[in-house]
């Protein structure tokens, strides 16, 4: 790796990006060290160290834990298993983060499927644009300007007041993962409606959330859990009181209401996760597939 970066960094600019390591408060050691950043990911990618569609581990802090290449590939299994994704669907990822779910799906949909995806973080966005939308054209991504006190503090709209960008019945397939585990009621009801509003009639949506049940609260009172959930008002445990966008759980009960109520059919049974060491499961956190009337 040392020996491609010297054969194709000029000299002069390896010293002046070692040199503006020392001047971290400097904005030409910004750009120099983003410089160096696209040059080391471009190195990586020609080395075949890291496939083209796989971001550097630097942009990956909002994805959460795990392995970014085989949580895509699973929830790709799940997609078609549990929600009965087709190849030419129309595909919308409500918080797409940085392409993890993007990644497997664009060897799945075919030239007559397509996808688009938006998320509140702009360094996600940004690079699926670069490097996903670049190779698959059909892959859109766009910046949603929408407030999170944990990932946008500086958001322009609320959460619980947000128009998705698309006309109504755009998508065959709506997917939120590990979104409602960071949103508020009132943002989750506005989310759902939204969902419902962009879905096909008797098409699919595939959600996934920490779920409050008789089995989940037992196992949290023995300490299995992995969250430590403390109860709230209106059927909502928090993780954190200071900073509720954290992790967040909801009852079963007020989800099944939500969904109901927006016209979302549950398809049973849902799939319970292993966030509470429950014996049997199917993935970490729970997952609701549910079609439009």
């Amino acid at each position: 790796m040392q020996r491609l970066y010297r054969a194709v960094v000029p000299r002069p600019l390896r010293w002046f990006v070692r040199r503006s390591q020392h001047f971290l408060n400097d904005d030409i050691s910004r750009a120099f060290r983003w410089l160096w950043w696209s040059v080391r990911e471009r190195l990586e990618v020609l080395s075949g160290k890291r496939p083209p569609l796989v971001p550097p581990t630097r942009l990956m802090w909002f994805t959460g834990l795990g392995d970014f290449v085989a949580i895509g590939d699973e929830f790709c299994r799940h997609f078609v298993a549990l929600g009965g994704l087709q190849p030419d669907d129309d595909v919308l990822d409500a918080g797409c983060g940085i392409g993890r779910m993007a990644r497997p799906l664009t060897a799945y949909l075919s030239h007559r499927g397509s996808y688009e995806g938006f998320d509140v973080v702009p360094a996600g966005i940004n690079w699926c644009t670069a490097n996903i939308t670049r190779r698959h054209p059909a892959f859109r991504f766009r910046l949603a300007d929408v407030h999170s006190g944990f990932y946008r503090p500086q958001g322009q709209f609320k959460a619980c007041q947000y128009r998705f960008p698309y006309a109504d019945g755009r998508f065959d397939f709506v997917f939120l993962v590990s979104v409602f585990t960071h949103m508020l009621p009132d943002a989750v009801e506005n989310y759902l409606r939204e969902v419902a509003r962009v879905l096909r009639p008797g098409k699919r949506c595939f959600i996934t959330f920490f779920l409050l049940n008789e089995e989940s609260r037992r196992l949290i009172s023995q300490g299995a859990t992995s969250q430590d959930f403390h109860d709230t008002e209106k059927g909502v445990s928090v993780v954190s009181e200071s900073q509720p966008e954290l992790v967040l759980a909801y009852e079963e009960a007020t989800v099944r209401q939500l969904f109901a109520r927006h016209g979302l059919r549950i398809l049973e049974p849902i799939h319970y996760g292993n966030w509470c060491q429950r014996a049997e499961h199917l993935s970490y956190q729970d997952i609701i597939v549910a079609e439009k009337a």
